[in-house]
């Protein structure tokens, strides 16, 4: 089965090579997917000939060839004892049904920048690349990834270098891991606490002290729902 971004970018491929007999550009493919680089456009176009849905072409420019579609995939093997497979009819006009999520299945989300886990520093940056992130271990809401920097948090299981999933949320509970903007000028990952009516930032590392801020001090902009470690 393929995943939702995959079956996109082969079904657009498919078309724009039937309406003009040529593959689009890498541009055009990222801009359709609406993705921010063409790594991504890469890694798909690679899972999609591994799976016998593409092939590139050698010694031509843009050369792209569509093996097979996913319906041509599903049709060719029927399963044993039931008969040939029965083909669904959608009313003109009606909405097309929407095909679940494969188990397998990746969200791009854009890397924003580093994110102090020690000493504050500048705040949350813009968009600068996209990361490929299981939706497994995504749940509702719009999520971004930043690249840790510091050593704040080791015994929180956050190191130096790894990357760690957000979830976009302005409010928190005490005890949660956020990414809270301090002073409207530098963002830090720490643990939230409520301290009254006033506003804890803990380390998870005995060297760095726990720093308290008013209620009006501080601004949550995230909260850890996950991480990505890569071992070199």
């Amino acid at each position: 089965m393929l995943t939702r971004k995959q079956h996109e970018l082969l079904m657009f491929i498919h078309e724009r090579i039937k309406e003009t007999g040529v593959s689009p550009s890498f541009d055009e493919m990222k801009d359709a997917l609406d993705l921010a680089s063409k790594s991504g456009i890469h890694r798909l176009i690679t899972a999609l000939e591994e799976r016998g849905f593409l092939r590139r072409l050698p010694h031509r420019a843009r050369a792209l060839e569509v093996v097979k579609l996913p319906q041509q995939e599903t049709a060719s093997a029927p399963p044993r004892g039931r008969g040939p497979a029965r083909l669904s009819v959608v009313e003109p006009g009606a909405p097309a049904p929407v095909a679940p999520l494969a188990a397998n299945d990746i969200r791009e989300l854009p890397v924003l920048g580093r994110i102090a886990a020690g000493t504050p520093i500048e705040a949350i940056q813009q968009e600068r690349d996209r990361m490929p992130v299981p939706e497994a271990i995504l749940g509702a809401g719009e999520h971004f990834v930043l690249e840790v920097q510091g050593d704040s948090m080791i015994n929180a299981g956050i190191l130096d270098g790894d990357r760690v999933i957000i979830r976009r949320t302005d409010s928190a509970s005490s005890g949660d891991i956020v990414v809270a903007l301090v002073m409207g000028e530098e963002a830090t990952l720490k643990r939230l606490r409520r301290k009254g009516a006033s506003i804890a930032l803990e380390a998870a590392n005995p060297a760095y002290e726990t720093r308290i801020f008013g209620p009006d001090q501080v601004a949550v902009q995230g909260k850890l729902v996950g991480l990505i470690r890569a071992y070199h």
